[in-house]
């Protein structure tokens, strides 16, 4: 079996640690604040993995060679891997599925988040586009980007809303510093 598959094993099995063991413990409080960003996230994502690499059947854009490619994108996983749980690790407690404020949350600046507002999307992201890659298509690598990009961005927004309404201008300010999910671009 391909280590591409490994590592796609290991994605969904990290993925679901984490929507087992990183949920917010207060349940009434966050289906008001998420307005369903986590389910719409999972359903694109599930959506381009199932449809992207069936597309890469037709042979449609091939990229090049394709066990060069497959090793840059299961680079391009394995770094998005160890930047995502970086920051999952980094906010410790804090860290949640769910889009939620507890009491003991405080706005984390320093780290990787004096890089980039979200390094959890942006290592997810580089996940995303390692497997795209790994499809050796064009056309795959685009179907499964594209859609999980906007669902990870439609997500951001809804934390942003939730973080300016807790910390204020402090969040403001720390928005206008810091870029999103690409540092120096977005």
């Amino acid at each position: 079996m391909s280590p591409y598959y490994y590592l796609q094993i290991l994605f969904f099995a990290s993925e679901v640690a984490l929507l087992i063991f990183k949920r917010s413990k207060n349940s009434g409080e966050k289906n008001n604040k998420d307005r369903r960003s986590l389910l719409i996230l999972w359903i694109v994502i599930f959506l381009c993995f199932t449809i992207g690499p069936y597309s890469s059947a037709y042979h449609i854009w091939v990229l090049g060679d394709y066990t060069i490619i497959e090793y840059i994108g299961m680079a391009i996983c394995i770094l998005g891997f160890a930047i995502r749980w970086a920051a999952v690790i980094q906010l410790g407690k804090m860290f949640t599925v769910d889009v939620t404020i507890t009491d003991e949350h405080n706005l984390k600046t320093t780290g990787r988040y004096k890089i980039v507002r979200h390094p959890s999307y942006l290592g997810l992201i580089m996940i995303i586009a390692g497997f795209g890659l790994c499809t050796d298509s064009l056309l795959s690598f685009l179907i499964i980007l594209i859609p999980s990009f906007w669902a990870i961005n439609h997500r951001i927004k809804v934390e942003e809303q939730v973080l300016i309404a807790e910390f204020g201008e402090q969040y403001i300010n720390y928005k206008k510093r810091v870029s999103k999910i690409i540092p120096g671009i977005f």
